[in-house]
């Protein structure tokens, strides 16, 4: 019985304890009075908006700058775009910006996650591959892609010749979100700007977005995994004078729940392929 328990807790994304003995939610509470009472309402959800910083004049009427907040705990959404783009746009090497990803304190999924997942691979290759977020054993191991979905993604990447020696690997999250649950918009667009970086310091000949959510974040607009996958599109990447490239594919974590589908990712896999030889 607890066995079972244990492997329910799992599938709900319970990968940590928090305390040392259970806590009764049930049991009776002392009365808070009105001061102590805690709102429960949900704040609404947010659509990205341009935060702009306010001066304030001093007494003999100077301008002093408005000091920015450092943890995304206290920085609104606008300030964590502005400084993840200023972070982005500061870094020149591949190198430089697996550093400023890692100083980043401008989003949220940082504080809860073990490690920062760059990512993995040879930058120089031709082919490089976006996928969705980190998950535990990427966040544990601080490296994209090596759970049970990246074990099948190098099997799938195999059937073809390709490895990590000859591919690139990254995702358009770092961080880890808790639970393994979808990311939020917001946490999708402060991540961003370093992922279009990423791709304008890599120069890959060959993109591919694995799985909804990278296809969505990088394709705004398009019309879902499902139709986009298996057709090249020339990408654009925001303050890059040139396209790349791409095509998507399905995320390995959506296989191993419908391996049915695999037959589709083998044609895509051959696609690549043979876009690959054209460019040799």
């Amino acid at each position: 019985m607890i066995d079972l328990l244990i492997d329910w807790y799992g599938a709900m994304g319970v990968d940590e304890a928090i305390g040392d003995a259970p806590l009764d939610r049930l049991a009776a509470k002392p009365a808070q009075s009105p001061e102590t009472v805690v709102s429960l309402v949900p704040a609404p959800s947010i659509k990205v908006p341009p935060t702009p910083a306010v001066a304030t004049p001093s007494a003999n009427g100077a301008v002093a700058p408005m000091s920015r907040p450092a943890s995304a705990a206290t920085m609104a959404l606008g300030e964590q775009l502005l400084a993840a783009r200023h972070a982005a746009a500061a870094a020149t090497t591949l190198e430089a910006l697996r550093q400023a990803v890692t100083d980043f304190d401008g989003c949220s999924l940082k504080a809860t996650a073990t490690n920062t997942v760059f990512a993995d691979g040879n930058p120089a290759a031709p082919l490089m591959l976006i996928g969705e977020a980190p998950g535990a054993d990427e966040d544990r191991i601080g490296r994209p892609f090596v759970g049970a979905s990246g074990q099948l993604l190098d099997r799938m990447l195999a059937t073809i010749g390709i490895d990590r020696d000859n591919a690139y690997i990254t995702n358009v999250l770092f961080w880890r979100p808790p639970g393994n649950r979808p990311p939020t918009e917001a946490e999708i667009a402060v991540c961003r700007p370093f992922v279009e970086r990423h791709i304008a310091l890599v120069k890959p000949r060959i993109l591919v977005l694995i799985g909804g959510t990278a296809s969505a974040a990088l394709k705004p607009g398009s019309e879902g995994i499902t139709r986009l996958r298996g057709r090249w599109f020339d990408l654009v990447v925001n303050g890059i004078n040139e396209t790349f490239t791409a095509t998507a594919m399905y995320h390995p974590s959506f296989l191993l729940r419908s391996p049915d589908r695999k037959r589709e990712s083998w044609a895509d896999l051959l696609k690549i392929k043979a876009k690959l030889k054209d460019i040799e």
